[in-house]
């Protein structure tokens, strides 16, 4: 009798010893969607469990029949997924944006339906804070559209499309309109556009509820001359907006007034070395949760350029690391903001670094993982 209680005893003390470590190990891993830009069964959405400790990356599940799924974008509850969907990107045919319920703890992806995205290479989406209206930027077409979610995740028809008018002064990469990016102002009152093409960071008021875009009362603000504005990023803090310029590899800072919308000019800071005489353009850039740096990443030398963000939002360099791979197309900062996940899409790699509290410095962890044409990748917040 006290020998099987004993033996009871111990099978719960092991059983609950398991269920802890079952729960931190739980708690140490974030769900990460990469997607793979390529057309037919190569183009589709991986995700990995990334293990928040070592920097691992897992693959977990592969949703194919998603045609070179350029950007992806999730909703603020977590549950769905949207992506760009093109059988031929960057063509005549417009692109779609496809909406996907996350139905697994390992990522797997239930389409609902897609949407004309209403132009040509769609690059870029992102999510209104209330989770009720989809946004796109088409680079080809040059123009913005927003769409309405439904109560399932799916999208509705959309409401708004803003066609972008004009030139600027490279005659090759600026002849017409290059919609690059569009971002939700973190009060979720206002939208901006980088637009490659027109040297132009526009600006349109958000009514989310229908999923419709006005033009702000400041309609644009002008960025350098020729430098070709192609994502941007607000401060955690929601005073100013980092502007990466893809054609003169730099970044852009402007002070944001929250209750006008309207940008000021702050600072312009290169992205590559002094002495670096090769071609390189820039593509993404991202701050960590705290607000104390920001990187982005420079195709062609390859590399990751950090900077410290000054008390008045201002940019100091810190230093330029190596990508691990080649054309950094997208970064990703995990929520701690211990970890910096950079994407490779010609280099076909992902690399994962740990960012230094303290000077912001980036330091590799272990070899990159493969993965086909990575061009987006979206890390779960909870």
């Amino acid at each position: 009798m006290k020998c099987g209680l004993l033996r009871f005893l111990f099978l719960m003390v092991v059983g609950a010893i398991m269920a802890i470590a079952s729960e931190r190990t739980h708690a140490d891993e974030r769900l990460v969607f990469i997607s793979a830009f390529a057309a037919g069964d190569k183009g589709a959405i991986h995700s990995y469990q990334l293990d928040l400790d070592t920097g691992k990356l897992k693959l977990v599940h592969r949703t194919t029949g998603a045609e070179n799924p350029f950007y992806l974008a999730v909703s603020p509850n977590q549950k769905y997924l949207y992506s760009i969907h093109a059988k031929n990107f960057g063509g005549k045919e417009h692109e779609q944006v496809a909406a996907y319920e996350v139905a697994g703890g390992t990522g797997q992806l239930k389409l609902l339906n897609r949407q004309s995205a209403l132009g040509s290479a769609a690059c870029y989406l992102d999510v209104d804070s209330t989770g009720k209206s989809v946004l796109v930027a088409n680079y080809s077409t040059g123009s913005v559209a927003a769409f309405p979610v439904k109560e399932d995740g799916s999208l509705g028809v959309a409401s708004s499309h803003i066609q972008h008018a004009g030139s600027s002064v490279d005659p090759e990469r600026q002849k017409g309109p290059h919609a690059h990016c569009i971002v939700v102002s973190p009060d979720n009152r206002f939208v901006f556009a980088a637009d490659l093409g027109l040297d132009q960071v526009l600006a349109y008021r958000l009514d989310a509820t229908k999923a419709k875009l006005t033009p702000n009362r400041q309609p644009f603000v002008r960025t350098p001359p020729g430098g070709g504005p192609r994502h941007l990023t607000f401060h955690p803090k929601g005073k100013q907006v980092y502007v990466i310029n893809e054609l003169s590899n730099s970044v852009t800072v402007f002070d944001y007034d929250t209750d006008s919308g309207i940008l000021i000019e702050k600072q312009t800071i290169a992205t590559l070395p002094k002495d670096f005489s090769g071609k390189s353009y820039c593509a993404d850039l991202k701050i960590t949760p705290n607000g104390r740096f920001l990187y982005g990443t420079n195709r062609g030398h390859d590399s990751i350029a950090a900077y410290r963000i000054g008390d008045d939002g201002g940019l100091k360099l810190i230093g330029i690391e190596s990508s691990l791979g080649k054309g950094p197309q997208n970064l990703a900062i995990t929520p701690d903001g211990k970890l910096l996940l950079c994407a490779n899409l010609p280099g076909n790699n992902v690399a994962v670094f740990r960012v230094d509290s303290k000077t912001g410095t980036l330091a590799s962890i272990g070899q990159p993982v493969s993965i086909p044409s990575p061009s987006c990748i979206r890390i779960l917040t909870k």
